[in-house]
């Protein structure tokens, strides 16, 4: 008796048991049925709140479309207070972080001291200009222009062909890096049949940039400059980029040839050298240690750099430290 049930047995015939089978199946069916439709419920849900999820980003997160129309206009905009030559309107494009990279004069200026800076190299006279000579070209938060300003100098007339690299954050200029070399005046007809810098081999304001950077990068780590040697093949495989690519942003982007770009950091190193040597100042010798291989190419370098002779650089030197020391 432990292991049978007290109940009476039930004996169902063949059509009864198909019945018990049916109603089984029935709601099998529809048990299989009601999971499926909460699965798909679920999905549809999920999806509805990925879909608001992503519309919300997008209206935080621009995308790198708007996030480049923004940059162009800020540019175009701080561009035209240069034109109308409104300092207080540039001035109120700059981050407060604003770093301001100047190669020609090899200096970095910050905000405490850039509305001076800025001021001195704003054109003022009738006969001073600012021309732009391509458009605005942005990448994400990044800008390339390039102009053509002209000022007022000792001389008279100086113009310059200036290319600026533009880094953007929280809506204002961040960085900008600021290539410049004298203009040589050439033929009209050559001006009309000279591309845009920029569309010649494809490359974007932002590989630009990081092109430039790099370059700099490995010149001031690395003072490859040093080596009389150094030629153009090596710098662009040290630098990760193809030789053209090197070529192409030397002459023109920053409006110069290899060997330009390489006495000019020849000639800062040789000038850092010649504020910390002690008399008497071989100044020959620190040419060579700095890699200029010719005293031809060091003096050519140094006038058009200091305007001034080699010579009468040291006496400048030596008047200064003269009087430093006197009581």
């Amino acid at each position: 008796m432990g292991v049978f049930s007290s109940r009476p047995a039930v004996v169902l015939n063949n059509v009864d048991m198909g019945h018990v089978l049916r109603g089984i199946k029935r709601k099998a069916i529809s048990r299989k049925y009601q999971m499926a439709v909460e699965r798909v419920r679920a999905v549809g849900q999920a999806a509805s709140f990925f879909t608001g999820v992503e519309r919300s980003m997008q209206d935080i997160i621009p995308d790198d479309s708007q996030k480049t129309q923004a940059t162009a206009k800020l540019v175009l905009r701080h561009h035209l207070c240069w034109r109308d030559r409104d300092l207080d309107g540039v001035m109120s494009y700059y981050h407060p972080d604003i770093q301001y990279h100047d190669f020609f004069q090899n200096r970095v200026v910050g905000a405490g001291e850039l509305r001076e800076y800025l001021q001195a190299s704003m054109p003022r006279g009738a006969d001073e200009a600012i021309e732009h000579t391509d458009r605005i070209r942005a990448d994400g938060d990044t800008a390339f222009i390039q102009y053509r300003i002209t000022l007022r100098g000792g001389q008279g007339l100086v113009s310059f062909r200036t290319s600026e690299a533009i880094t953007v954050r929280d809506g204002l200029i961040w960085r900008v890096n600021e290539y410049a070399s004298l203009v040589h005046e050439q033929s009209a007809s050559r001006r009309e049949t000279t591309r845009p810098t920029v569309s010649r081999l494809g490359l974007s304001p932002q590989q630009l940039s990081y092109m430039a950077n790099d370059l700099q990068q490995y010149f001031e780590r690395q003072q490859p400059y040093l080596d009389p040697e150094l030629d153009l093949q090596r710098v662009a495989k040290e630098c990760g980029y193809s030789r053209n690519q090197i070529s192409y942003l030397l002459n023109q982007v920053l409006g110069q040839s290899f060997y330009r770009y390489v006495n000019q950091a020849r000639l800062q190193h040789l000038l850092a050298a010649l504020e910390m040597a002690a008399p008497p100042i071989r100044i020959d010798e620190l040419a060579f240690a700095a890699g200029f291989n010719s005293t031809s190419a060091f003096y050519s370098s140094f006038r058009q750099h200091t305007g001034q002779s080699p010579k009468a650089y040291v006496k400048q030197i030596s008047l200064r430290a003269r009087a430093q020391d006197s009581p």
